[in-house]
């Protein structure tokens, strides 16, 4: 009677299919074996590519004359210190009693990859093989998984993207690091007293130096810029608050070469000029627009979001928060974690109760038990298939992730930075769940007559009257502040706190132009805004109710106008975090997670590769990551590195370059080009960049 042979990834992963499937046999030297089924593992990649050497002994060296390099065929070999598992592996599929091999290393083109190199390594197959693709590790995720099971030749595509990636990086790597370092490397040894170098080129990661060495460069070149604000104090001695002054068509200084901005003046003299001007001058409320808004909790995790909360939160590297996560996903706790998504799939959506319920009954936490006691008595909906957080068409290997409601037996046991993760993961999942966030906002207004003119005065006021899903998420979101451009309300203090556009106490006064530690360790701040925050809850009520009682066509009393000097401030250091999210947008730190979710696209590297990236900059000391902070700085050698790219080829450090070769690859792996068709565009690109680099030579 023929067997089915499973092969995983890792042997823990191999573990949890054997119970599933009751393989309750033999366990064996490098695989389990029961009646029906034989279950072994990869551990990791089992395969890889020769070196140069392999092809040609006198590859060895570095010579102008042996680029580029571009082989016919590629040649692949065992990695030695896995060689027995390898052996052990090949000699079961090509056993005579296998009928059908379920694949079932990780979801993902890596894992794809993973075991296309053994069977390439290997030869022929003669067995039947199907894939086995899933989202958790659940046992009912992975009897579905096999049940549906679709033949391997399905995922052919997704095969050659693979391979297409490893060559890519494989051409770029070599080629381009041995012709830098043949050309730059003995000056280069010499700039920094080392005796020998050799130049690491690679197609994301020299980007993610560039990215790192021009931000670098940016705030050490920045010169900060001083201008003057207005602010003018209106009502009376009893009951005042504070607006600031914008420039308007109305104004005697519209389109003055005086102003900075819309709202500053170049000098301190013009700016205590125009308040002489507005001296006994009459100010009148000529607006008050009272509007009600809502917030939605925001879309779920993807990898580089958590990975950039975690950095936030925790100060941990993303390749740690990858390890967690992944641990997580290994004790059935959560859904696949190398995923792009944000969202869930309409057919998970429809289900999504058994996640809830599976919280609600295993999962001992008291606060968790709350959120979904309230849910329950309030009767919250759970149908989300209409909402924001289920998009079908943004979903590519797997949804966004979520806790599966199973694998509590294994929680006990993990540490705690691991459980923390996981109710980091849990709050957002059941923040989809709750209401919006409702606020009730005022605008008010005033403009003062300076002779034919009229000066404009503004302010506004925020309170939130419903927390919703902020119940959940407050102080968890709000951890760091530096990614919210605005509110005075932190989310801590609901009904009593007010966003306004102007007070005494403005972010602008903080030394946020300064490139200390402190100052970039946050997010960049809009320095075109004063922000209002009164010292007491009590005084930020009292601010609203000033705004509320004020009505359209009312003159009010003018206390004083004073001058507030502000200042332009530098772009912030990317921390490990933020450097994920950039590297996901190709380039962009963009702080508004909505506009994030509108704009994204091809991005560099993939969520599977960008953390081991980050690593291995800092590794081999081009970057360097400060452990408190997690804040990213180039070394010396780093920036020599990206001063010879920028010299000599600076498309290597274009994310939209970058980022255009990651999307060739997904075109590949959806079948919309040949891999032909990449791969001779590859090939063009690197004879090109030779070429010139040896002619100017």
């Amino acid at each position: 009677m023929s067997k089915n042979l499973l092969i995983t990834e890792k042997p823990s992963v191999a573990m949890e299919f054997a119970k599933v499937l009751n393989c309750g046999g033999n366990r064996k030297d490098g695989y389990i074996e029961s009646d029906t089924w034989i279950i072994t593992w990869c551990v990791g990649h089992l395969v890889t590519m020769s070196y140069p050497e392999k092809y040609d002994e006198n590859l060895k060296f570095w010579r102008l004359d042996t680029l580029p390099f571009m082989p016919k065929e590629y040649k692949y070999e065992v990695i030695p210190n896995v060689e027995k598992q390898f052996n052990i592996v090949k000699s079961l599929l090509i056993r005579d009693d296998v009928g059908c091999i379920y694949v079932a290393t990780d979801s993902g083109r890596e894992g794809e990859y993973i075991y296309r190199l053994v069977e390439n390594q290997i030869g022929k197959i003669n067995a039947t093989r199907k894939r086995v693709w899933i989202d958790s590790q659940t046992e009912e995720e992975i009897k579905r998984g096999i049940n549906e099971a679709k033949d391997l030749s399905e995922y052919d595509s997704l095969c050659n993207s693979a391979y297409l990636r490893a060559k890519e990086d494989y051409l770029i790597g070599i080629n381009f690091s041995r012709l830098l370092s043949i050309i730059y490397g003995r000056r280069m040894a010499k700039d920094i007293g080392e005796e020998k170098i050799s130049i690491s080129v690679g197609r994301v990661m020299t980007c993610v130096l560039g990215m790192v060495v021009q931000r670098e460069r940016e705030i050490l070149s920045f010169k900060k810029t001083p201008y003057y604000k207005i602010i003018g104090t209106f009502g009376n001695e009893g009951s005042s608050f504070s607006a600031e002054w914008k420039v308007t068509e109305k104004s005697s200084l519209f389109e003055s070469s005086k102003l900075y901005n819309e709202a500053g003046f170049k000098s301190e003299e013009e700016a205590k000029k125009f308040i002489i001007s507005l001296q006994n001058k009459k100010a009148v409320i000529t607006e008050v627009k009272k509007s009600k808004t809502k917030e939605n909790a925001p879309l779920l995790f993807n990898l580089a979001e958590i990975q950039n909360e975690a950095t936030k939160r925790f100060k941990i590297k993303p390749d740690e928060t990858l390890d967690i996560i992944q641990n997580l996903y290994e004790k059935k706790l959560v859904t696949y974690p190398r995923t792009d998504a944000r969202v869930l799939s309409t057919a998970v959506a429809k289900v999504i109760s058994k996640n809830l319920n599976g919280l609600a009954k295993g999962f001992h936490d008291e606060e968790i038990q709350g959120y979904l006691k309230k849910m329950a008595e309030e009767k919250y909906s759970t149908n989300l298939v209409k909402t924001k957080y289920v998009n079908d068409s943004k979903i590519t290997d797997h949804y966004a992730i979520i806790p599966t409601g199973q694998g509590f037996e294994n929680y006990d046991s993990l540490p705690e930075l691991h459980k923390q993760m996981y109710r980091v993961i849990v709050k957002r999942f059941l923040s989809i769940f709750f209401p919006p966030a409702e606020y009730s906002k005022i605008s008010v207004t005033i403009e003062v007559e300076n002779d034919d003119f009229r000066e404009q005065f503004s302010a506004s006021g925020k309170v939130c009257d419903k927390k919703g899903f902020l119940e959940i998420t407050k102080g968890e979101e709000n951890k760091d502040n530096s990614n919210k451009k605005l509110s005075i309300n932190n989310q801590e203090k609901y009904a009593s706190n007010i966003e306004m556009q102007i007070n005494e106490k403005s972010i602008d006064k903080k030394n946020e132009s300064q490139v200390d530690e402190k100052s970039i360790d946050t997010n960049n701040k809009s320095q075109e805004n004063i922000i209002v925050n009164g010292n007491e809850e009590g005084e930020e009520e009292n601010n609203l109710d000033i705004l509320k009682k004020l009505k359209k066509g009312e003159q009010i009393g003018v206390i004083n106008y004073e001058t507030k000097t502000s200042e332009t401030s530098p772009p912030t250091r990317y921390n490990s975090g933020s450097m994920i999210l950039a590297m996901e947008n190709a380039g962009k730190l963009i702080e508004e997670e909505e506009l994030r979710e509108q704009i994204k696209g091809a991005g560099i590297g993939t969520s599977a590769t960008r953390a081991e990236i980050i690593k291995k900059l800092e590794r081999i000391g081009y970057i360097a990551i400060n452990t408190k902070t997690q804040i990213i700085t180039p070394t010396v050698k780093g920036e020599k590195i990206y001063d010879i790219i920028f010299q000599s080829m600076p498309d290597m450090l274009n994310p939209k370059l970058t980022a255009s070769w990651e999307k060739g690859l997904d075109m590949v792996a959806k079948k919309e080009i040949e891999p032909d068709e990449f791969m001779k565009k590859l090939e063009a690109y690197i004879h090109s960049k030779i070429d010139k680099l040896v002619v100017r030579r």
